[in-house]
């Protein structure tokens, strides 16, 4: 399916994208094998295959959610930036604004 330079800067527009002359017949050449190659997948028969999401086998992959200890607040706030501790709170820069 050959795609030309007007699609391809209609393309570049809609997506607010700047092209040289240069990339514009570059990707109009790319574009094109591109859709080229997606046309013939169009063409293989899938008739007797069901549709998957994956090719590969489904297997659980996740662990036991087993309870354990978790950190004290000294072990939590080692790595606090020096002057980030608040008691057992870190201390964070103030990002909201006032209206």
């Amino acid at each position: 399916m050959p795609i030309d330079r007007q699609t391809v800067v209609h393309v570049a527009d809609l997506a607010r994208i700047a092209l040289t002359d240069e990339e514009v017949e570059r990707f109009t050449g790319q574009l094109s094998v591109v859709l080229d190659a997606v046309a013939r997948l169009g063409e293989v028969d899938t008739s007797t295959i069901a549709p998957t999401a994956s090719v590969l086998p489904l297997q659980d992959v996740q662990r036991e959610d087993e309870p354990r200890p978790g950190l004290t607040t000294d072990q939590a706030l080692a790595n606090a930036p020096r002057g980030g501790r608040d008691g057992e709170f870190f201390r964070v820069q103030e990002v909201l604004e006032e209206r």
